[in-house]
């Protein structure tokens, strides 16, 4: 209908469904919820053809990419394993340049941020993509400031987000921007999902991240840090834990974890404040003690330098709903 915001998802061979999945099923539950006005969404691929996604299933194109001539109130691109074609798709990253001129507002979801890095339209922009394949984007396309970190990113209207159910954060973020913090919370319960992450959370957890070091030294430090977050965990004190100089240490911790140990054991505080703040009732001074914060302050500053916000809103934004 003319009333309706267009929301136009480009697919191509090798998408991934879930990028597009994600966006259209959270729009559609807005639209059950009473967003007003309704979104309209549109699959958009190259001659409108079926596109076959990542997991071998074809999906219908809607409309020709070609032929999209309307006004869009959101256009995304969609990532998949497809993306370094499509970015080499010279018709594709031209329609889609196109389009963008015609949208109040553009978004990638996951590797979709090469095919918008090819039409140019995230030079000088600090972006986001699937944290596997930041440093090929970052590599390929210099003039676009990546960043492998945040679920997602906004930098005027262009939108770029991580990895696959990123596309839920981003697509809540349109909704409450869009239709109020309320619509997007009932869409949050609709989906069974936690209302929307922060864009700027990390992607990846450190107890996640990579499996546990190799090294016996560092594997049996990295133990005692998970055990003793309330202890005074100094590089000399776990130097000498670990029977070795300040400055070894701190070579096999950059070998084995990639980071040193002052931030691995910050990293590792704060998440494991996350995880105390919605998986218990533990009050903040509580978890300071348990996390190895001097004061819920301290807790404070140094969550909102890794989360991206307070204690408190995390505590309330994550639980389920």
């Amino acid at each position: 209908m003319v009333n309706d915001a267009l929301v136009v998802v480009v697919g191509y061979h090798g998408v991934e469904l879930l990028d597009i999945a994600c966006v259209t099923s959270s729009l559609d539950m807005a639209n059950r919820m009473g967003a007003t006005p309704r979104y309209r969404m549109l699959v958009a691929t190259p001659g409108g053809a079926p596109v076959e996604c990542n997991s071998g299933l074809s999906l219908p194109g809607q409309e020709a990419l070609e032929q999209v001539n309307e006004s869009i109130d959101t256009l995304i691109v969609s990532g998949g394993l497809g993306h370094c074609d499509a970015a080499a798709d010279a018709k594709i990253v031209g329609h889609v340049r196109r389009l963008a001129r015609q949208s109040r507002r553009v978004a990638s979801i996951c590797t979709g941020a090469t095919v918008l890095a090819a039409t140019g339209l995230l030079d000088g922009k600090s972006v986001t993509t699937h944290w596997f394949y930041a440093d090929q984007l970052a590599k390929s396309y210099p003039k676009a400031q990546v960043d492998p970190n945040p679920i997602f990113v906004r930098d005027g209207n262009v939108a770029t987000s991580g990895g696959v159910t990123s596309a839920l954060d981003l697509t809540l973020a349109f909704i409450e921007e869009d239709h109020g913090a309320e619509v997007a919370r009932r869409v949050a319960m609709g989906l069974v999902t936690y209302l929307r992450r922060p864009g700027s959370q990390s992607q990846v957890s450190t107890f996640v991240a990579s499996p546990p070091p190799e090294h016996p030294l560092i594997r049996r430090v990295v133990e005692h840090i998970a055990a003793h977050l309330d202890a005074p965990l100094t590089t000399p004190t776990l130097s000498a834990l670990a029977g070795t100089s300040e400055r070894h240490l701190t070579r096999l911790f950059l070998q084995e974890t990639g980071q040193t140990p002052g931030k691995y054991i910050r990293r590792t505080r704060a998440e494991t404040a996350a995880r105390l703040l919605t998986s218990t009732g533990l009050r903040l001074e509580e978890i300071a003690t348990r996390c190895g914060y001097t004061s819920p302050e301290t807790l404070r500053q140094a969550f909102t330098t890794h989360f991206g916000q307070s204690p408190s809103t995390y505590r309330t934004s994550h639980r389920p709903q």
